[in-house]
């Protein structure tokens, strides 16, 4: 206990000296000028509110709700003005953790600890009279255990990544898991092998991910596709199997140390991370997350996934495609200096990105100084020079880019810095980087309106995270990425 005390305290030096609030450097690959596209609004809190925000709704009225750490759930209307004027409505409380709030047919289900609930005002005096379980059908004993839960799904249901018992085991009925809560509460086991989620919900596709964090299997912070009867890595939730009719327990345990790109064809049933977010540089404790259908309010990033990231109060972003049958998916920088550890994010009808959260006393160290903290991040409707998304192709990556490229600069291979590495999987608690390669260029094609670039290598590996660094880029203009760095997790190769 002492020595995980001293660590974290060292670890937090570390941090504050490494890495000021503002500015994450190299490794973040950020220009100075984030603020410039899109700033930070603080939305302010009443001193008698304890905003420590673990999730959100939006109320058909407009509202903000709010559900938080301390089991309230507060609506806030005027959250979106600009400048904001809040005023804060409890609307219930005496609830235990809510990690995720979703308003349907005139009530509110919350996701918290232990169960998944039904909260309604049933005499229409703006304060919940009537809360009804819809499930607990899962074990819950101690403080890691938490539960987050998604919106509900297009049949209504409710999706719950459980975390393990203390982080490492599974002492407790279906923790390491992902189950759905049905409308009428019936709880439907989905996939084992989770450890410590921090979020659910889907792509633009409409599949399910849940946020996993770094730790015993899992050699960094990832996004993991909830796949029906899959098993997601970590073997503590094996011992529940028997209590799902028609799913089997795997044949077999991955090995340790090994890799994912070797063991999961052992384990037939493991699937890989969709995205891996290398440590620090994306991330440390990635959080909750929400999907940008703004229709374009938030700029050129459509059908993107917004997260979070609690340790170093950032915003990423990440975009997933289906290559051979599985998910993967590449990670980009979005955001810095949010005032306090984010727990979770979502966007306004207005189109604006919500962020919330909170530090605790519980030796989780957070970049941002404020105990707790609600904001909002506005788009100024002026384009950023970022890289847009990357796709994989059979011999390399598509590139694309918010403004044109200069086609003279984006057409020289020296210009496109990739290298590669992975993490071992290991039971041992996170992962350096490994079997680091250089990717060789080939050949760089950019479209005839400079929006794209095929990016052709001699060679991609499979099972490596792809760390692009495109410093040297140029757009049209001149102007150089306002964030350099990008990280494509290649779990297949397209076949054609």
């Amino acid at each position: 206990m002492v020595g995980n005390r001293y660590l974290n305290a060292l670890w937090a030096l570390t941090l504050s000296t490494l890495l000021p609030a503002e500015d994450l450097g190299e490794m973040w690959g950020s220009a100075k000028e984030e603020a410039k596209y899109y700033p930070i609004v603080n939305i302010p809190i009443p001193p008698e509110v304890p905003m420590r925000t673990g999730s959100f709704e939006i109320l058909p009225d407009g509202r903000l709700a709010v559900g938080t750490r301390r089991g309230d759930i507060y609506f806030v209307k005027g959250a979106f003005d600009s400048p904001p004027t809040p005023d804060y409505h409890l609307f219930a409380s005496g609830q235990d953790e809510i990690f995720g709030l979703a308003w349907k047919n005139g009530a509110m289900t919350a996701t918290q600890f232990g169960e998944v609930t039904r909260i309604s005002d049933t005499d229409g005096d703006g304060v919940a009279d009537r809360y009804d379980t819809l499930s607990n059908n899962w074990g819950y004993a101690e403080g890691h255990e938490f539960a987050f839960g998604s919106k509900h799904d297009p049949e209504g249901n409710i999706w719950v990544a459980l975390g393990l018992s203390g982080s490492y085991k599974s002492h407790n009925l279906f923790r390491g898991w992902a189950v759905k809560v049905t409308p009428d509460g019936k709880m439907i086991p989905v996939c084992s092998g989770l450890r410590s989620p921090g979020g659910v919900g889907p792509n633009a596709e409409g599949v399910m991910f849940s946020i996993e964090s770094q730790g015993p299997w899992n050699g960094c912070c990832s996004l993991k596709h909830l796949k029906q009867g899959g098993f997601l890595g970590h073997p503590a939730s094996y011992n529940w199997y028997p209590f799902v009719p028609g799913m089997d327990t795997p044949a077999v345990e991955p090995n340790t140390p090994s890799r994912l790109q070797v063991e999961k064809k052992r384990v037939k049933e493991l699937v890989p991370p969709a995205v891996r977010f290398p440590y620090i540089k994306m991330g440390r404790s990635i959080s909750g997350f929400r999907l940008n259908q703004t229709g374009g309010k938030f700029g050129p990033f459509e059908n993107q996934i917004f997260l979070g990231d609690y340790t170093l109060s950032i915003i990423l972003r990440a975009t997933t495609e289906e290559i051979n049958g599985v998910w993967q998916g590449a990670c980009y920088p979005f955001r810095e200096g949010l005032a306090s550890g984010i727990m979770h994010v979502e966007f306004s009808p207005q189109g604006q990105l919500i962020a919330g959260g909170f530090t605790t006393n519980r030796q989780w160290p957070v970049r941002g100084t404020e105990p707790f903290a609600l904001q909002r991040i506005d788009w100024t409707g002026l384009m950023p020079f970022e890289i847009k998304e990357i796709n994989i192709a059979k011999d390399g990556f598509l590139i694309n880019f918010t403004k044109p490229v200069d086609p003279s600069i984006a057409a020289r291979t020296e210009v496109y810095n990739i290298t590669t590495y992975t993490h071992k999987f290991s039971a041992g608690y996170g992962s350096p980087e490994v079997d680091q390669t250089t990717a060789k260029v080939t050949k760089a094609i950019p479209s005839a309106d400079g929006l794209s670039v095929n990016v052709h290598l001699e060679k991609i590996i499979e099972g490596h995270i792809h760390d692009f660094d495109l410093t040297t880029m140029k757009s049209m203009e001149g102007g150089t990425l306002l964030h350099t760095k990008a990280y494509y997790t290649v779990n297949e190769i397209p076949k054609n």
